[in-house]
């Protein structure tokens, strides 16, 4: 297998509204990332994927690019970007940009020109169609809820928007507009960035056609057989890795929701000249209802393993796996997929880190994940700021899908707010995320869960991310070892071994809150503890393992000259 710097690398991800607010008004910024340089080299991260920090109004925090050369004003300035650039490249830190190309704002230039007549330049930068019927093109719904299309009185013609209708889809079959982007890219290459995480980027090629889709929730249609991973995806991203990544030694993660197996094996497979990486969501999105993400049903532990054994056993040798559990659009993974009550909550932190750090492929952390922070369980829609959230509140409740009170049960679970509250650095006021008035509210147990305790305590759920983070770097078995599962059918144990030329490891996670009996496997009687989330000293045999217990074995063969 070929070895790659960004197969080799931990990325942590941070939301730049909520990480560190350096002057008082409420909101992070890219001076506040400049001051906590030291935290995440210490931590060992070494890439850092910030979500959008470019001039935007702020309807998706930062995913509605209104100029795609220019920082966002309230996070500083250009010259801000450049030392923050120069300053983690001086800790052996890399930066990837959120890159977000599938839609502007409807405040960007093109758009303000394209809305302007039918004969304007800008107008096929974007996707107008003629009303059918006195109605939109077609049924398609949006993913923040409501109509997928928008009416511009001016033209009397309808705009297409995925989300919101403050982000109108540019038009990749249009030559000017990939060139644009192309463009753009290689200005952030030449700044010195080191890559691209790309927003919904398998959303880029829409089905010309533009028919009716399947009805979803008996309100709009479903634009997913149309817009996701459309006819021309990959040939795009194709002639974007010509014409940019190809010209540049970069990391490249897309985010492409509802991708197959078959599919992730073209966007990223290592002949194929497209993606490093693909972001999959087939584990974070099991155990949906039929309102989709809006349920609170718990999750399904041995679907949730047999889709990461799928996405592992089958990528190997062909593409490359990114691993996550967290991130800006998916609550906490402690609260979701381990258990936030005070008794478990590090236990289970550690061990889903033990789990996630151990596969194949490159892990990512999501900020305050490598302190255990929890879902912030608001219980006041006022007291939500995301887009989606609030939308479909008023969507649910008001066409009578959901009773008020079931759909702020939901809100609580599943809401990306969930993620976004402030990073918890201190037990002073606001978390010390700001001396003034936080955007968002802070989670109410920052005085217990907060980084400045956790770098104080050896046993802490930061010191044991940091453990699992330079494991990884001394062990190239980690990396690039060959997945093997073991307990398939197993309720509560996922286990696996990683196989090496003359190494091999064993992980063992129970992702329970009762006791578990597993038998260690004779060929790593005596083998070397790695790593294990309760400190325990025996691992022959029979073991019987406590609630949310984690360790990773290590034995290297003796090669026996002939």
């Amino acid at each position: 297998m070929e070895k790659k710097w960004w197969k080799e690398s931990v990325v942590y991800q941070i939301y730049p509204k909520s990480f560190k607010d350096s002057n008082g008004d409420g909101v992070g910024d890219i001076r506040g990332i400049i001051q906590k340089l030291d935290y995440l080299k210490e931590l060992g991260v070494n890439v850092l994927w910030i979500s959008p920090m470019l001039e935007s109004p702020q309807d998706d925090n930062g995913y509605d690019i209104s100029d795609y050369r220019r920082i966002y004003e309230e996070y500083g300035t250009m010259e801000d970007y450049e030392e923050l650039l120069c300053e983690a490249h001086k800790r052996s830190i890399r930066i990837l940009m959120d890159l977000v190309v599938n839609h502007t704002s409807d405040e960007h230039n093109w758009f303000i020109e394209s809305r302007k007549s039918k004969d304007n330049p800008y107008r096929d930068y974007y996707i107008w169609k003629d009303p059918v019927n006195g109605k939109e093109h077609n049924n398609w719904g949006g993913v923040f809820g409501g109509s997928a299309w928008e009416y511009d009185p001016q033209t009397q013609m309808y705009y297409l928007h995925l989300f919101s209708k403050k982000q109108p889809d540019l038009n990749w079959e249009n030559e000017k507009v990939r060139q644009e982007v192309y463009d753009m890219m290689k200005f952030w290459c030449e700044k010195g960035i080191d890559g691209f995480r790309m927003d919904v980027i398998s959303m880029i090629s829409k089905d010309q056609r533009f028919p009716d889709g399947e009805m979803n929730n008996g309100l709009y249609g479903d634009f997913g057989p149309y817009s996701v991973h459309g006819p021309r995806v990959h040939e795009f991203l194709q002639e974007m890795n010509h014409e940019v990544l190809s010209k540049y030694d970069i990391m490249t993660v897309g985010e492409t929701a509802g991708v197959t197996i078959e599919e992730a094996q073209k966007y990223a497979g290592e002949d194929r000249n497209e993606l490093n990486m693909v972001f999959q969501f087939e584990h974070v999105e099991s155990g949906c209802g039929d309102y989709g993400k809006w349920t609170t049903q718990k999750y399904d532990f041995k679907e949730f393993k047999n889709i990461m054994i799928k996405w592992q056993e089958k990528l190997q040798g062909k593409a490359w796996n990114s691993l996550f559990l967290g991130n800006h659009d998916q609550p906490r993974s402690v609260s979701r997929f381990g258990n936030d009550n005070p008794v478990y909550r590090e236990t289970s932190a550690k061990m889903l880190a033990t789990c996630i750090h151990m596969m194949q492929g490159t892990p990512y952390v999501y900020q305050g994940e490598e302190l255990g922070m929890t879902n912030a369980y608001f219980d006041k829609l006022e007291d939500y700021r995301d887009i989606e959230s609030i939308n479909y509140f008023e969507e649910f409740t008001e066409s009578g899908l959901m009773t008020p009170e079931h759909m702020m049960k939901c809100l609580m679970l599943r809401s990306r707010d969930n993620a976004r509250t402030p990073m918890q650095w201190d037990d002073s006021k606001q978390a010390g995320f700001t001396d003034g008035e936080p955007w968002i509210k802070v989670n109410q147990n920052y005085k217990k869960i907060n980084a400045a305790q956790q770098l104080e305590d050896p046993d802490s759920i930061f010191h044991y991310y940091q453990k699992l983070i330079s494991l990884r770097k001394e062990k190239d078995i980690i990396v690039y070892g060959e997945f093997e599962p073991l307990y398939r059918e197993d309720e509560q144990i996922f286990a696996y071994t990683r196989k090496g030329d003359q190494e091999k490891l064993l992980t063992v996670c129970n992702f329970s809150d009762k006791n578990a009996e597993v038998e260690v496997p004779e060929e790593f009687k005596g083998a070397e503890c790695l790593i294990t989330n309760l400190g325990r000293k025996e691992f022959d045999g029979k073991i019987i393992l406590n609630p949310y217990e984690a360790f990773v074995l290590y034995y290297k063969y003796q090669v026996t000259e002939k």
